[in-house]
């Protein structure tokens, strides 16, 4: 029995509520317990799994090993491995075994086990890339109506955590860009930008603004508002689920599941998204629903600054990459004095998060559908969005400028 069957097998079960009496089938046949235990305890193994032993030899195994960006791969005893300290989840690595013997952690049996037991209750927090992901026809009222469906207390767009973030990076920049000679580097959005930095170039660490990625800051409000509330991040991207793992905000996220897992369960359900009913609640801006395409955070932030500050002197110059060797490239120009911007946004993926591992339309056609969504958003900037501002006073800021000086629910070490 491979790992995608198995998993396929268990999760159909568990979606019908009998998961117990097919784990007592599946352990009387013939199946491999570390495929079991990946499954059933994800968080005790690495992001990126490996489902069967490595056939590469001499020289192949070193092409392997030397695939990763981040020296996460090594070899022990004839086969490429993965050292879990080491890999941020950029997913390359999956993509690249020809052997299709590494793939990604499933967070989902956990997930629905949380659904069917938790006293408390499990919000889904959907990333801005997710908009039309599964189809045209399914709009974000009809999938946060089979959210529901299947026992979550709601969904929650993500980008209204991104308008928070941009207007702490507009508030940074406004505060921190005063001679033409200063710059920032975006801090939010992207884990496999924040692990560029922090392992390779960490002499760029004081122009980054110390603040969590949308995804954080969503979970740790959620848990803010509703103490006992299980966390649900719904994304394109296998890098979230070893961000969900570091240590100072594993607070503020449960689960990570992948567009994937979801819409599996959604079809071992039955459930029609497109035939939902809709539960329409559109909170973000303009600003935070673009995020998930590359240069939307530049793009966000420099809209913002103008807004709150007009008559600044300095603009925002905006430069950004997307993709790992991009992104190396521009930092590289940065450390060697040409740069040529104030504001720097790195993307791991080419694309932007409509590019990550896990989407379920291509990056061109993702891209497309966040330039019209944030189009057709009521507010062009946080600072014009009223829930930001609500938001912000339900959990303890009385202004935007707290952003700046007490909020430690938007704040991580770096």
């Amino acid at each position: 029995m491979t790992f995608e069957e198995l998993y396929n097998r268990l999760l159909k079960s568990s979606v019908n509520g009998a998961l117990t009496q097919e784990l007592d089938l599946v352990r009387q046949e013939g199946y491999d317990p570390h495929h079991l235990s990946c499954l059933l305890s994800p968080e005790k193994h690495p992001v990126v799994i490996r489902t069967d032993a490595c056939d590469c030899k001499g020289e192949q195994l070193e092409k392997c090993r030397a695939r990763c960006y981040f020296d996460a791969l090594f070899v022990e005893n004839g086969s490429v491995e993965i050292d879990p300290t080491v890999c941020v989840g950029c997913g390359d690595c999956v993509r690249g075994c020809d052997a299709k013997k590494l793939t990604e952690s499933r967070d989902i049996l956990p997930t629905l086990n949380a659904l069917r037991n938790a006293d408390a209750p499990v919000y889904a927090m959907i990333a801005p890339a997710f908009i039309n992901q599964y189809s045209e026809a399914v709009t974000p009222g009809k999938l946060r109506a089979a959210f529901k469906k299947i026992g979550f207390a709601g969904m929650v767009e993500v980008a209204l955590f991104a308008d928070i973030l941009t207007l702490k990076e507009a508030l940074e920049f406004d505060h921190n860009i005063q001679t033409e000679k200063d710059y920032q580097l975006t801090s939010c959005c992207c884990p496999m930008w924040i692990a560029m930095i922090k392992k390779v170039y960490a002499q760029l660490i004081p122009h980054v603004p110390a603040a969590v990625s949308p995804m954080v800051a969503c979970g740790r409000s959620i848990k803010k508002i509703h103490p006992n509330a299980v966390t649900v991040f719904i994304g394109p991207c296998i890098a979230k689920k070893a961000e969900a793992r570091e240590a100072d905000v594993s607070d503020s996220t449960d689960f990570v599941l992948t567009f994937q897992e979801i819409q599996d369960v959604f079809d071992y359900a039955g459930i029609r998204l497109a035939e939902m009913e809709e539960d329409d609640r559109d909170h973000s801006s303009k600003a935070g629903r673009i995020y998930a395409g590359v240069g939307g955070v530049s793009e966000a932030v420099r809209a913002t600054v103008e807004r709150i500050n007009p008559s600044k002197p300095i603009s925002v110059k905006t430069r950004h990459a997307d993709g790992v060797p991009a992104c190396k490239q521009m930092l590289n120009d940065i450390m060697a004095g040409n740069g040529d911007a104030n504001f720097f946004e790195g993307m791991g993926c080419v694309g932007g998060c409509v590019g990550g591992p896990k989407a379920l339309i291509s990056r061109e056609e993702g891209r497309k559908n966040v330039v019209r969504y944030g189009a057709e958003a009521p507010y062009e900037t946080p600072i014009d969005n009223p829930y930001v501002v609500a938001l912000l006073h339900q959990l303890g800021l009385d202004s935007i400028e707290d952003l700046l000086k007490k909020s430690d629910i938007f704040v991580r070490k770096l």
